[in-house]
């Protein structure tokens, strides 16, 4: 059934009227409107359009189907004209939606969308088709802007992932290699603390070996003496045992008489324990040296943190260096109430005795003065103080004591490492030391140490 006249007229003043560029045709896919709209976006005039099939002039080089061509044609597979692009409208039953870019139109082109949909009678039969056309290129191309500025977005996303991925390899490789180093340190400077104990034993071997002798010859002349009171009492007993049978006769009785009271027995009866004692004493005192230089001997890379009497570690300490120090200097302990501290033992009496030595060979040539206070710093620090009367540290040398191999002594009388290894162990230890001195008047080297160990960053 075809549409009426007055039908035709009222759907070209619609059409005219329509904002959107709109087009239909009938079952013979000739055009029959062509509104205002229409004209402005394709360019193709009304007059040239109505009444003709060139509906695909506007888009296209060559002649082929629009998608009002395709319904009006009753084609089933459209998508197949349009793939990729085609899909069926969700708004108007039967109608088809695409989009697609024509660089004929305009002077750059433009990206236009369609939706085309059956037009159909009174009785529901198909008498043609409508089309109509939105322009989207500002839209496309704002899409294609955002898009491209997504994959640039993304290409440098990656390539700063792949830097950092590089970097984070490169800092993991850092980070190994310090680690080796630090291992390396580590070992170095546990080496160099052993040297240094070497050294110092080395050092202190005379004076070891003559502050053992003392007693082991005390020991020996007690012995020699012991021997010879045995052989009289042996001489003795055997008296008493020849008298045995003839005990009654009175110039026997004398005999005996007169030996006792020659080698005067009493005596020996009082001296011999008092010798025994001294020598007892004597090999006890061979033993704690022994002992105390074993331990300081002894490399601590596998020592333990453990709570440790300072008091005692001094005290260890300063029987090993008795005979390097007493020529020099008296040494006065003066121990205030201090708790035990978590620490390295080993370690902090390799401090004691750097910081004691260097106090005695600063002694001039009179013989000086060596103090030892301990004491509380505050609540969770204790101090050790080591002074001397020598004559004190030049203002030019202060600031360099503790680096290593320095030294203000006489060549092959100091390695320079005793003030460095010092400060290094305090460190380690979480502590600090700190040195008062004036020329003239002596040096307090002040050593702080935390009552309880927390680990300290390399």
């Amino acid at each position: 059934m075809k549409l009426t006249t007055q039908a035709e007229v009222d759907l070209s003043e619609f059409f005219d009227g329509h904002p959107v560029a709109t087009f239909a045709i009938n079952r013979e896919h000739v055009i029959t409107h062509w509104n205002r709209a229409c004209e402005q976006l394709l360019g193709w005039t009304r007059a040239c359009m109505v009444g003709t099939r060139n509906q695909w002039q506007p888009f296209y080089t060559k002649e082929r189907p629009l998608l009002s061509d395709l319904l009006v044609s009753g084609e089933d597979n459209i998508g197949a004209h349009y793939p990729g692009q085609t899909r069926r409208s969700t708004l108007i039953p039967g109608a088809y939606e695409s989009e697609d870019f024509f660089p004929n139109i305009g002077a750059s082109g433009h990206w236009l969308h369609f939706t085309a949909a059956p037009l159909r009678d009174a009785e529901g039969n198909l008498v043609g088709a409508i089309e109509t056309l939105r322009d989207v290129t500002e839209r496309r191309v704002a899409e294609n802007a955002l898009r491209k500025s997504r994959d640039s977005l993304e290409h440098i996303v990656e390539k700063r992932t792949a830097q950092l991925a590089q970097a984070n390899d490169k800092l993991e490789d850092d980070i190994r290699q310090l680690t080796e180093l630090n291992d390396m340190l580590t070992t170095a400077q546990q080496q160099l603390v052993q040297s240094e104990k070497m050294a110092s034993i080395g050092q202190l071997a005379a004076g070891v070996a003559h502050e053992i002798n003392n007693p082991i010859g005390y020991i020996f002349s007690n012995v020699g003496t012991l021997q010879n009171y045995l052989e009289q009492l042996f001489g003795m007993l055997d008296a008493y045992q020849q008298a045995e049978a003839s005990i009654a006769q009175p110039a026997v009785t004398v005999q005996l008489r007169a030996m006792r009271e020659q080698i005067d027995l009493d005596f020996l009866r009082q001296d011999i324990p008092a010798l025994m004692r001294e020598s007892r004493e004597g090999i006890v005192r061979v033993r704690h040296i022994v002992e105390d230089l074993k331990d300081f001997s002894r490399a601590d890379a596998g020592q333990q943190w453990t709570r440790a009497n300072l008091h005692q570690g001094i005290d260890s300490t300063l029987n090993i260096v008795a005979n390097e120090v007493k020529y020099r200097a008296d040494v006065v302990k003066a121990y205030g109430e201090i708790p035990e501290i978590e620490c390295l033992p080993l370690q902090i009496n390799q401090v004691v005795l750097n910081l004691v030595i260097n106090a005695a060979q600063a002694m001039g040539t009179e013989r000086g003065l060596i103090t030892l206070r301990t004491g509380m710093a505050d609540p969770h620090t204790v101090k050790l103080e080591v002074e001397d009367s020598g004559p004190g540290i030049p203002p030019e040398a202060l600031s360099r004591i503790f680096d290593p191999f320095f030294t203000t002594k006489a060549v092959g009388k100091g390695t320079g490492l005793g003030l460095s290894l010092a400060y290094g162990i305090v460190k380690k230890h979480g502590g600090r030391i700190e040195v008062d001195t004036e020329p003239g008047r002596g040096s307090c080297f002040r050593v702080l140490l935390p009552i309880r160990h927390t680990e300290v960053a390399a």
